[in-house]
């Protein structure tokens, strides 16, 4: 096992999304989690029911504690909850972790459609935390509420991206997963221009918890020093695969199967020459 990430995200008590879904994602790329406990929710396959948030200066101790002692190669992001909490984890990291990798994934809706951050976390999410990051992980609504745009294909994502990045974040990974279509395309922009990584779609209800999977593999693989493309190509194919195999539990939006291994030669194939 290699690569340490903190994880600082919401708890998902159905267990498919939130910081279990974090932990299972990050333990089965074989790296080690930590965690900073953002929220509790009490939720089902059907939606979030009630939230509790935690503290923001015990959020703030968590995470300190956890940087002093064990380390961080990579930190990812989650439910935050509102603009104090943002503020909090945004000191933390300037403090203690400038110079490692931030994966931003600004959660604000629930599969079900509870809103999960507060209407003035959104001016502080980019005001103190997305200049930290390396990389911003939306879907799309996400992305439409932070870019100010619509967005009702292929086209309107590259744009979005593209905008995204005028926030002072130097990479977006859009995720495409709200789109209509036979293909799931997510899209990766840096300043080196626009990729885009394709899988077919596959047909479920279960998908519950693919936003926190995908982010949290991206910070595993830059945990274990893979470039941001690398990390991102494996990211995506783990989630297919997870998608596809889901134990489908749960009469709503069930979880996906984090217990997935990716096949060595699969991982080679998808990662080239080194």
């Amino acid at each position: 096992m290699h690569g340490r990430v903190l994880v600082v995200a919401g708890s998902d008590s159905g267990g498919g999304a939130g910081i279990q879904a974090d932990i299972k994602t990050i333990a089965a790329l074989d790296a080690y989690a930590m965690t900073a406990l953002t929220a509790l929710t009490a939720q089902d396959t059907h939606g979030v029911q009630a939230v509790h948030p935690v503290p923001a200066d015990f959020v703030r101790r968590q995470m300190e504690l956890a940087l002093a002692d064990i380390g961080a190669d990579a930190v990812k992001t989650g439910m935050l909850v509102d603009a104090p909490m943002i503020a909090a984890v945004a000191a933390v990291l300037a403090a203690r972790a400038p110079d490692i990798p931030l994966v931003i994934d600004p959660v604000m809706v629930a599969k079900g459609g509870a809103s999960l951050l507060a209407a003035d976390g959104i001016a502080e999410l980019k005001r103190s935390l997305l200049p930290l990051a390396a990389v911003l992980t939306p879907n799309v609504p996400e992305a439409e509420v932070l870019a100010g745009l619509r967005i009702a294909d292929r086209n309107g994502m590259i744009e979005a991206a593209r905008v995204l990045r005028t926030l002072g974040v130097p990479a977006v990974l859009l995720k495409g997963g709200h789109l209509p279509g036979e293909t799931v395309m997510d899209v990766l922009a840096t300043e080196n221009g626009v990729e885009t990584f394709e899988s077919p779609r596959v047909v479920t209800r279960h998908t519950h918890g693919t936003g926190c999977t995908l982010a949290s593999a991206v910070a595993a693989g830059l945990a274990q020093r893979l470039t941001l493309r690398d990390a991102v190509r494996r990211a995506h194919a783990f989630v297919a695969a997870a998608i596809a195999s889901a134990p489908e539990l749960g009469g709503g939006h069930g979880p996906l199967n984090h217990g997935i291994t990716l096949d060595p030669d699969r991982i080679a194939a998808l990662l080239g020459p080194r």
